[in-house]
């Protein structure tokens, strides 16, 4: 049996993580097996797919994924059974990786968990769970640490997983432009609707809107709408045609690309929103759940904000629009303060440089990869 790991990610965030993480696994030794559940990265980055991801968010919106959801995790622990991996690597989406680091267990494999479920947000009695299941701990937010610690459970603060694809990316804004079809000498505005199917729902026509709302008072500005790599885009052919038709360039797994190129960002709350931090961008965070898991969400989370900024500095940095908040008027209103209140715009960007530091000299996929090899009793190739 060769040597295998295995890598679980349920959405897109996470199977960028994953894709990272298989590349340094590579890196250290080119020969290693590495198989799992994920998306069109984790595939180019040599991972032998089981099952695709299968992206969900809120009681609503889970239903129609469950039977994908039982399909894969059926296939996942075959694959426990089958493949024997030396080590399993589970990335968040915790429903259905504490069900799976269950099955790891009784079979004595050795089970990293990799990004830690929002516990300091709500549910966090899971914490005791993982501290049960799990061998250890590998977090990407420095205040993590302490939590899985008191639990008793070995837990290291690898850094955030972004910062290892944002050091590879061109910083010259005006040749990455030119290499996504934009104007050169244009300011750009970029809106980012999430990756899971309800955000393109919920946010995509807010988008469509907003751009011809903005476009009217400042027609030099052109607009980017980049989709993520496992979008069904077939899906939303209508929005896509009339961004198409407002002279909207629409590009897929381009994100973090489009990111560096923009000068001003509206972003789906998520890791796109740290990327644009760390990449110096000024945004603005929208977001909508349907009425139901809003409500179930309000009377179960307990952390104070959406976007990764505010919350680790414990203040609202970039602006939150969410639920009836997002809005074109009021998503207009904030983009024009930060294009004409220089004040405003200059304390956004000396906080996200205070965020940056908190992350420097800190290499998570790399670390990541080693903590793997040792968990698994190898050496690098």
């Amino acid at each position: 049996m060769p040597d295998t790991i295995m890598i679980v990610s349920g959405e897109t965030s996470g199977e960028l993580y994953g894709s990272l993480l298989a590349d340094a696994l590579k890196k250290r030794n080119p020969e290693v097996r590495i198989i799992g559940v994920g998306g069109e990265r984790m595939k180019q980055a040599g991972v032998e797919l089981i099952s695709g991801i299968s992206s969900a968010f809120g009681i609503a919106e889970a239903v129609s994924s469950l039977k994908a959801l039982k399909e894969t995790f059926r296939r996942a622990v075959d694959a426990l059974t089958k493949d024997k991996p030396q080590a399993l690597v589970l990335i968040d989406y915790p429903d259905f990786n504490l069900r799976l680091a269950s099955e790891a267990k009784k079979r004595n494999i050795k089970i990293l968990y990799y990004v830690s479920p929002q516990v300091w947000a709500w549910r966090k009695k899971r914490v005791k769970k993982i501290a049960e299941l799990v061998d250890k701990m590998a977090v990407i937010l420095p205040f993590e640490v302490e939590i899985y610690k008191n639990a008793g459970l070995d837990c290291e603060f690898v850094g955030h997983p972004v910062f290892d694809e944002i050091r590879e990316m061109e910083k010259d804004k005006r040749k990455i432009k030119k290499e996504l079809g934009l104007k050169e000498d244009l300011p750009l505005l970029s809106i980012l609707p999430g990756s899971r199917p309800h955000e393109l729902d919920r946010l995509l026509p807010i988008a469509l809107d907003t751009i011809k709302e903005f476009r009217k008072e400042f027609s030099p500005f052109q607009f980017c709408v980049p989709f993520a790599p496992n979008t069904d885009m077939d899906k939303y052919t209508m929005l896509i045609d009339r961004l198409k038709h407002e002279g909207v360039v629409v590009n897929k797994g381009e994100s973090l690309k489009v990111l560096a190129a923009s000068d001003y960002a509206v972003i789906a709350s998520g890791t796109a929103s740290l990327q644009a931090v760390l990449l110096g961008v000024p945004i603005v965070v929208i977001y909508k759940l349907s009425p139901l898991s809003y409500v179930l969400a309000r009377l179960i989370i307990k952390a104070k904000y959406a976007a990764l900024v505010n919350l680790l500095l414990g203040r609202e940095v970039v602006k939150e629009l969410l639920q009836a908040d997002a809005t074109t008027l009021n998503i207009i209103r904030e983009i024009k303060k930060m294009m004409f209140n220089s004040t405003y715009k200059e304390e956004m960007l000396k906080d996200y440089d205070n965020v940056r530091k908190m992350f420097s000299g800190k290499n998570a996929s790399d670390r990541v990869a080693e903590i793997v090899f040792q968990m698994a009793g190898w050496k690098s190739g």
